[in-house]
């Protein structure tokens, strides 16, 4: 996923030589200071209060609210737990601590909760039931799944001694070979099958996707496996396992998983494939997989029911961050005493393409409305070079349609610095939408060669539709309607706040320019 940069991304934005200022030098409008003087905490993205963030877990939802667990630890990349925190609309979440502590060489990996409504596992009606990987042998890791209830709507959990899926390849290895390939088992995901009654769990195995039945959430049963033939796509980490009813009317399981696909020039973020289960395996409409985002920074992704529309609209988080450099200090450290973030809460939608194919659609949760603080609009504008919009902030979207004739390369910069010299670009340049946060690395801090992530788009398109989100540390951008979406998170200055147009090889056209700002949700 490294592009050359003589695709030329990183020669636009900051317009060398070029830097009218937009409507013939008016005064640039005060963006509100929505963080304190020193702080590049995100506003409008869920942080933890302190130390390290990792994997969230899919939510379930009591007491009217949406109950989010989330990897935990106070050193980065250390082991930890699970905290808890709530939200009633996926933007304001309150924290509420761990749930599930550490324990002496035995921490609490990525799984799943679900709510047990009709007492399955016994231990009440309505309880919240939780499988989560934690690794049995301390010496060698390998993992298993173990059980944890709630009584209480998810605040508090009690957990059974023993695994309830125990790790068969790993108790019977004992040469090294054996011990590595038998490691990888874990971030159970449950989902109940309506059709047979049943609970179905997925958990992911370095080669494919295991699946396993229970009627109880203890007694479980091996099925079939899932593979897939292009092993270069990884293993399957954080899978997900989930039904839901498209535009059409017709009903879909649909398998994801976060896989490392940088050795093919695609994505490490969430790959989905759509399909039936029988039973006893699930059966892909096409072994090739779909894919949830296209940045570097959309990892361990969940996805769980809206309480509005349970069947036909489902909420999606993710980690922002990679494994390929994941482990750092970041900025955040120093400024704020933490290091994660989650990535906007997604509503997403399964919609029957012209293909035949049935895709999910991406958009923003539509309650981060509810939290602008002052809108601007601009009128429209063509480019021909690069331009400086009389604007500037940290946290906001920028919202506009592009169109060009001949120009080779358009699109927008955010986080620019006064001299131009830093800035993330946003834009299209023949077959790829592309995201370069390069001229944003930061020293100490440096995200090369890990700069540049771009996604397919029609070479012969000559307009597209962006919805660019920019907080503090990050950017994400949702591309028409919502088919493409690239999430980066970007080492922004504090003094990194202006906005610049740019069209090279021709004129652009920029219209409908919105800026709207985000106070931080209280």
């Amino acid at each position: 996923m490294t592009y050359p940069l003589s695709r030329r991304s990183v020669l636009q934005g900051a317009g060398a030589g070029a830097l009218a200022l937009f409507l013939g030098g008016a005064a640039p409008l005060a963006a509100r200071a929505q963080s304190p003087a020193g702080s590049l905490r995100a506003n409008y993205h869920m942080t933890p209060p302190a130390g390290w963030l990792c994997d969230p877990q899919r939510p379930v939802t009591t007491n009217g609210a949406y109950q989010l667990y989330y990897l935990h630890s106070g050193q980065n990349n250390g082991p930890g737990g699970w905290d808890h925190a709530t939200t009633s609309d996926g933007v304001a979440f309150t924290h509420h601590g761990t749930v599930m502590p550490l324990q002496p060489d035995f921490p609490v990996w990525s799984g799943s909760a679900v709510v047990d409504t009709a007492n399955t596992a016994g231990f009440g009606a309505g309880a919240v039931v939780a499988l989560a990987t934690q690794p049995t042998d301390g010496i060698r890791k390998f993992q298993e799944q173990y059980l944890y209830w709630s009584t209480d709507g998810g605040f508090t959990f009690t957990a059974l001694p023993d695994p309830v899926i125990v790790n068969t390849d790993g108790r019977a290895a004992s040469t090294p070979a054996e011990i590595e390939n038998a490691e990888w088992f874990r971030d159970p995901k449950i989902h109940w099958d309506t059709a047979r009654s049943e609970w179905v769990c997925v958990i992911g195995r370095a080669r494919y996707a295991a699946f396993y039945t229970s009627s109880n959430l203890i007694d479980w049963v091996l099925r079939r496996n899932f593979d897939y033939p292009n092993h270069a796509l990884g293993g399957i980490e954080c899978p997900d396992l989930f039904e839901m009813t498209a535009n059409d009317g017709t009903r879909h399981w649909v398998l994801g998983a976060s896989m490392d696909a940088y050795g093919v020039g695609l994505p490490m973020t969430y790959a989905y494939w759509t399909g039936t289960w029988d039973g006893e395996e699930f059966h892909a409409d096409d072994l090739t997989p779909q894919w949830l985002d296209w940045g570097w920074d959309w990892y361990a992704a969940v996805t769980w029911p809206s309480i509005d529309a349970p069947d036909t609209k489902r909420l999606a988080i993710a980690w922002m961050n990679n494994w390929k450099y994941a482990a750092r200090d970041v900025p955040t450290d120093a400024s704020d005493g933490y290091n994660g973030q989650n990535s906007i809460v997604r509503e997403l939608r399964l919609e029957h393409q012209s293909g035949g194919w049935y895709s999910l659609l991406s958009r923003p949760v539509e309650a981060l409305s509810n939290y602008v603080t002052a809108t601007t609009t601009l009128p429209p504008q063509t480019v021909d070079g690069s331009v400086v919009l009389p604007w500037s902030g940290r946290a906001y979207e920028l919202e506009l349609d592009i169109a060009w004739d001949a120009a080779a390369n358009v699109g927008v910069s955010v986080g620019r610095s006064s001299d131009g010299s830093r800035h993330t670009n946003i834009g299209k340049y023949g077959a790829e939408l592309y995201v370069d946060r390069g001229p944003s690395d930061l020293s100490g801090f440096s995200l090369v060669p890990y700069t540049r992530a771009a996604a397919p788009i029609d070479s012969n398109a000559r307009s597209v539709h962006l919805r660019i989100f920019v907080d503090t540390q990050s950017v994400e951008v949702f591309v028409n309607a919502g088919h493409t979406v690239i999430s980066q998170q970007v080492h922004f200055r504090e003094s990194d706040t202006g906005i610049s147009l740019y069209a090279d090889g021709g004129p652009a056209t920029f219209s409908g320019i919105t800026i709207r700002e985000f106070g931080t949700p209280i």
